[in-house]
């Protein structure tokens, strides 16, 4: 029987990010590192920490590639996007819509005001109007069910998946296997944490971090010091 594998929901609980496996620990980081002098610890202690402290400060990122994680990702396809950008260290493998025609899914997001002061792209706090946010959910929420009503239609007419699929919007829920080194998903956190970065693409890293920290605990803590 498979293991119950540690899940966290993101945004609207439809969205997820899943601990699939790992390789290595904070031990793997060491001797990685210690092999340049033909050494090896046997046992994770404090100067293994130092080293690990030392390393990351001084921008030493092999030994911290040679650990890996895989995850399971349920995320927007436009999140899905911005984190396909981090190449360096990934592999992944997502749903195909070539493939499969079950029934999509939706998110539906909490409305933000745009941008202030000639800034091209992010947005502002969260629109705290009660009879707005609810007329802007109900024109979203018809444009995602007729996209799906169409998509659905195309389908049944004997449309090849692959070309259906062009009818969804973004905000259709995708599913991927994500598998990197430990230097290259504390990049991602790097960046998608910051408060510069999307709010929902936030909200995959934090869920990132909470998964890897406990893997590697000295190693993520050295690598996502502010």
């Amino acid at each position: 029987m498979e293991a119950v594998r540690e899940s966290i929901p993101v945004l609207d609980g439809v969205g997820f990010v899943q601990y699939v496996s790992h390789m290595g620990d904070d031990l793997t980081v060491v001797n990685a590192a210690r092999v340049s002098f033909s050494k090896e610890s046997e046992e994770f202690g404090e100067r293994d920490e130092k080293l690990i402290n030392y390393l990351a400060k001084h921008n030493h990122w092999t030994p911290f590639a040679h650990p890996q994680i895989t995850l399971r990702i349920k995320a927007p396809i436009s999140i899905r996007t911005q984190l396909f950008k981090h190449k360096q260290g990934f592999v992944e493998n997502e749903v195909s819509r070539r493939y499969v025609t079950n029934e999509p899914e939706f998110y539906i997001p909490q409305w933000r005001s745009k941008p202030t002061n000639g800034a091209k792209q992010g947005s502002e706090d969260f629109i705290d109007h009660d009879a707005m946010t609810e007329h802007l959910t109900q024109i979203y929420e018809e444009s995602i069910a007729k996209a799906h009503g169409y998509y659905n239609f195309l389908i049944g007419s004997g449309v090849a998946p692959e070309q259906a699929r062009f009818i969804l919007p973004q905000g259709t829920y995708t599913e991927w296997w994500w598998t990197g080194s430990l230097a290259a998903y504390a990049r991602v956190y790097a960046l998608r944490s910051d408060p510069h970065a999307q709010w929902e693409v936030r909200q995959y890293a934090d869920a990132i971090s909470t998964l890897i920290e406990p893997l590697f605990p000295v190693s993520w803590k050295a690598l996502t010091a502010k």
